[in-house]
């Protein structure tokens, strides 16, 4: 076997409005018991979604699907308004696992929309994020994604516009996007970044990442946004790089001719599947892994009040690091 290098980005993983969405699931099924129903993946991660099954929680594409009064946890990439009256119509008892984040982009679109201004969203068609945005002013907000959507918008260039961001995008591409609205419209605004912290931190790591290695794989799930950015990132600033949801689907052809891999996760990737990256990229040969200098995050978003121990009345505190807990008995 030959010797390499593997780094291992700085941040990576978990970010913290996915450790409070893993939290609130987890919560909830400590208070109520099984089964609890989730409303779409609670984050885009398939590891995620199955080790919170074997605990008892019932994923679902929709609120229908929920029996009339159950609990209902909806997902960190928020819902639309039209969600929430159907769940209430269905006397669910819902748990608002909304990343805070999300949930800023959701009331920037309420503020503008009751301004009168037409809201340009640049983000992922179809996308859960971008539908739950969609769904607060459907009537004012247009979705684009490219600078050719930009110039094929049917809008005089002095229309009011705001303009807000899906929060997992690649921060370059949304800031070429957001140049050519600035260059074609005479009055815009933008409330601020809407890309969250931890998006940028990744992609700034694997910046550095994909110019001192010559292979960069992302951990993370095919449906990830952020994760399929951090991909996107990496080739674009000179690496050869891979999504790899999990050690089985690492191809041993890519390391053919490379004496480095760079190593990062998407911020709904646990630690375990990076762990296991790792131990099977030791087993071809790349055994010396070592830390990026990068910096240290330490977010931290409460839980809702209502997950309260009905005894104390104190609210748990989101973890700064781990991974989903066991289900009962260890399994894994």
């Amino acid at each position: 076997m030959r010797e390499g290098n593997v780094v291992l980005a700085q941040p990576r993983g978990f970010c913290a409005g996915v450790r409070r969405a893993i939290g609130i699931v987890e919560r909830a099924l400590d208070l109520h018991g099984a089964p609890v129903y989730v409303r779409k993946e609670i984050v885009h991660n398939h590891y995620i979604v199955s080790e919170l099954e074997k605990r008892g929680a019932v994923f679902v594409d929709s609120e229908e699907e929920v029996p009339q009064g159950a609990v209902c946890v909806f997902s960190a990439h928020g819902v639309s308004p039209g969600v929430r009256s159907a769940a209430a119509s269905r006397q669910l008892e819902v748990i608002d696992a909304t990343c805070p984040l999300v949930s800023k982009v959701h009331q920037e679109a309420v503020r503008f929309a009751r301004d009168g201004r037409t809201i340009l969203l640049v983000g992922h068609e179809g996308h859960e994020e971008v539908e739950g945005v969609l769904g607060e002013a459907p009537d004012r907000i247009v979705v684009i994604e490219t600078e050719d959507d930009v110039q094929r918008l049917g809008l005089p260039n002095d229309t009011p516009v705001a303009v807000l961001t899906q929060t997992t995008l690649s921060f370059d591409e949304t800031e070429r996007v957001v140049e050519a609205l600035r260059a074609r419209f005479t009055d815009l605004i933008t409330p601020g970044d809407d890309i969250c912290y931890a998006s940028q931190n990744r992609q700034n790591a694997v910046k550095d990442l994909a110019r001192d290695n010559e292979l960069v794989l992302i951990v993370g799930s095919g449906n990830s946004s952020n994760s399929l950015r951090m991909v996107e990132v990496a080739r674009d600033h000179g690496a050869a790089a891979h999504l790899v949801p999990d050690e089985q689907h690492l191809e041993a052809a890519w390391l053919k001719g490379v004496s480095s891999v760079g190593i990062s996760a998407g911020a709904s990737a646990p630690e375990i599947l990076v762990d296991g990256l790792v131990a099977r990229l030791a087993e071809l040969g790349l055994d010396h892994v070592e830390l990026q200098r990068g910096i240290a995050e330490d977010v931290v978003f409460s839980m809702p009040g209502r997950l309260a121990d009905p005894l104390t009345g104190r609210v748990p505190q989101t973890p700064l690091a781990g991974e989903v807990s066991p289900a009962p008995g260890g399994a894994r």
